[in-house]
């Protein structure tokens, strides 16, 4: 089923969801159901997950020379994605990156996703490898979100790459990202609404968005949003911080401010078990007041960690 039918059967009450983030190669599949096994009380009518695109290391020889390897973090979404299915009945929805695939892998990722009954799926471009200084595209692939929603939105209308008869049009429902307080690639805000909007004039049917943690980033967003005429349900992305060097490393990877009234109370805790009492209990609160504002969906981030985000789910849903 589409998010977008889901939110819809909803009525207005508020849905639970959550991201997966595959395990490191070389583990197993039951490391995903540990992840997912204590959120199903909850319900979530689907669940995300991520893709990691491939990075490099450098292989050093005994005659000295470096050798580049490239090598994938994490299995691929189609797999994990069909694991979930079967065995929770739920709805899967793979991301889609830019970074790592040529037009005609993403082309084959999405045959074999339409096949095996998954509808949604989130565009993203993808991060930066660690080893670049920023994103570069890769050969024969997308260099923007748009590109790849495009390809999404084409093979909807039943046009591939090459085909030149009639072919299958395919029915994803297509996601994209949102950023309440603006992409950091982006000069202003107005340049991120002008892209957000192409978006779903290409297609995009729900938005997700970045984790934040203040609640007027939200509902102003909201707010522009429907200012600039994206109409579709925006579904607010979240993470409790749980330590307190995510005090530094949030604002630095993800772009975003903390409240003072929040980084006050970590920093005056004492362990770091209060620092994630009190990452928790500020969730909490965040939750409930998304709720009363009417948020379609809470979507936890839980990097595969489902302990904060059960004790947070349990005292919403």
């Amino acid at each position: 089923m589409k998010i977008t039918e889901h939110i819809e059967n909803a009525g207005g009450k508020t849905l639970f969801s959550f991201e997966l983030l595959p395990p490191v190669k070389g583990k197993s599949i039951s490391d995903i159901y540990d992840a997912i096994d204590p959120l199903m009380e909850f319900n979530p009518p689907f669940i995300d997950v991520t893709y990691h695109r491939e990075d490099y290391i450098y292989k050093q020889h005994d005659n000295g020379l470096l050798e580049k390897v490239s090598y994938r973090k994490r299995p691929g979404t189609v797999a994990i994605c069909a694991a979930i299915m079967n065995r929770y009945k739920v709805d899967a929805v793979p991301h889609l990156i830019c970074g790592g695939f040529t037009k005609e892998e993403t082309e084959n990722a999405l045959i074999d996703l339409q096949f095996l009954g998954i509808d949604n799926v989130l565009v993203l471009r993808g991060d930066a490898r660690h080893a670049d200084s920023g994103f570069i595209p890769t050969p024969g692939g997308h260099a923007y979100a748009t590109d790849l929603l495009e390809q999404v939105a084409n093979m909807n209308k039943g046009k591939y790459l090459f085909e030149d008869h009639d072919a299958y049009q395919t029915d994803f429902c297509i996601g994209v990202a949102g950023y309440p307080e603006k992409h950091f690639e982006a000069p202003n805000l107005k340049t991120d609404f002008k892209y957000l909007k192409q978006k779903v004039d290409m297609g995009a049917e729900f938005i997700v968005t970045q984790m934040f943690f203040d609640n007027s980033k939200y509902s102003e967003f909201v707010e522009q949003c429907r200012a600039n005429g994206i109409n579709v349900p925006i579904i607010p992305g979240l993470k409790p911080i749980t330590s307190s060097k995510q005090l530094i490393s949030l604002p630095k990877i993800f772009h975003l401010d903390l409240p003072e009234n929040l980084t006050e109370a970590i920093q005056a805790c004492k362990n770091e078990k209060e620092v994630k009492e009190v990452g928790i209990e500020w969730m909490i609160q965040q939750c409930k007041e998304l709720v009363k504002l009417g948020a379609p969906v809470l979507h936890f981030y839980t990097m595969s960690n489902p302990e904060p985000t059960r004790r947070i789910a349990r005292e919403i849903f």
